[in-house]
């Protein structure tokens, strides 16, 4: 994408705006991985190829057999990606962003989500010794009692854990290091303070980027009524309607394309697109004109 952001803004003003219309948000979510290294097999298979060194590492799946897992991992997986949807980067810890105008509707999912994993999570441990037992037959020799820990042990390694904080409204260091250092440590912070903001809002135009250029590529090629899938719509129209929330610092041509967005693909559904050549060729007008309007 080659959007400049341009996103120089007075230092109080990003303070201002961004500390009251956005909060920072921590998940993370862990799951068993039910993985367990055979050094035994790991050897034999080395001895039986004749390598002159450890050449790989055999990895057993410890439930092998048994989905139960697999479905609190899936659930996991959503909770992260729909996480990424509702926020924007703003740490390379993997603190983000969240709008505060979204906070109410993401704490009643989160509260969901959380809900639907602890339930996951409790009912594979119910289960849980009967599916060590099924284990032993589905992996005969590789099996091992010992690989398996005691369910207490195995319910600690499942976590759903969130944590809300403010954004910093300045760079306020109370240390005792000199007026010079005093000045050098806030000038840094402010400098890391408007990258972040701006690498927050890349993160969104890139998503309108990909998005657009999607439905363009999809309605450009010959044979693409037959290759159009009702989430190619779907998730624009989620989009533009993220990008209200989203737009933190309320860059009034992210808002304009948010317009644009919306307009182009009112009443427009993936069916109408596959029966209607007209339609393919006039949506796909509106978002080529969208990526160059905003010079993507």
């Amino acid at each position: 994408m080659q959007t400049e952001l341009n996103l120089d803004l007075p230092t109080d003003y990003a303070y201002a705006k961004i500390s009251s219309s956005a909060m920072l948000v921590d998940l993370s979510l862990s799951v068993w991985t039910a993985r367990k290294l055979d050094k035994k097999v790991s050897a034999e298979v080395d001895q039986a190829k004749s390598t002159k060194t450890r050449a790989g590492n055999y990895n057993k799946n410890l439930l092998a057999g048994s989905s139960k897992l697999d479905e609190i991992g899936k659930i996991a997986s959503a909770v992260r990606n729909w996480h990424y949807l509702q926020t924007s980067p703003w740490s390379d810890s993997g603190t983000r962003l969240l709008p505060a105008t979204l906070f109410i509707d993401y704490k009643s999912q989160l509260g969901q989500w959380e809900k639907m994993f602890t339930d996951a999570v409790d009912a594979f441990l119910v289960e849980y010794d009967d599916i060590v037992t099924a284990s032993a037959f589905q992996l005969a020799g590789l099996f091992n009692r010992d690989d398996y820990p005691h369910v207490d042990k195995v319910r600690e390694k499942f976590g759903f854990n969130f944590f809300f904080s403010p954004v910093p409204e300045s760079g306020d260091f109370r240390v005792d290091i000199g007026e010079q250092g005093m000045s050098e440590l806030r000038d840094r912070y402010e400098s890391a303070y408007k990258s972040r903001i701006e690498t927050s809002m890349k993160d969104v135009w890139d998503r309108v980027y990909t998005t657009l250029r999607h439905i363009s590529s999809k309605l450009d090629s010959t044979e693409g009524k037959q290759r159009l899938y009702d989430s190619m719509v779907d998730n624009a129209v989620e989009l533009s309607k993220l990008l209200k929330h989203l737009n933190v610092t309320q860059d009034s041509r992210l808002e304009h394309l948010r317009m644009d967005m919306e307009k182009a693909l009112h009443g427009v559904s993936c069916e109408d697109l596959r029966d209607s050549e007209a339609m393919r060729e006039d949506t796909k007008r509106k978002v080529d004109a969208m990526l160059d309007k905003f010079a993507f």
